[in-house]
């Protein structure tokens, strides 16, 4: 007949090998850590593209804001165009010495 010892060292043997073949080929182990692992780093990648895409659009509108005064402040200029009831002066700029 087996001794205590022998019988408890047996079990936890027992139990040791369950908990491995858990962590190895269980439902929640490696193959899911796997799996996961995969999908955080093809969300990674979209969000990588999502911040790209976000900063040209955020670039897209800040020229819209500001562009739509360089064009304005262009046309006033080149064009000696005016806003109604508006008047416009201009001094004419001397000639530089070179």
């Amino acid at each position: 007949m087996m001794s205590t010892g022998r019988v408890i060292t047996v079990l936890l043997l027992a139990l040791l090998g369950l908990v491995h073949a858990e962590l190895w080929f269980g439902s929640s182990g490696m193959p899911r850590v796997r799996e996961l692992s995969a999908l955080v780093a093809e969300q990674k990648a979209h969000n990588a593209e999502a911040r790209v895409r976000n900063d040209q659009l955020q670039a897209e509108l800040k020229d819209l804001k500001e562009g739509l005064e360089i064009i304005e402040e262009s046309a006033r200029f080149e064009l000696g165009m005016v806003k109604p009831d508006e008047i416009l002066v201009q001094y004419p700029q001397a000639p530089r010495a070179n």
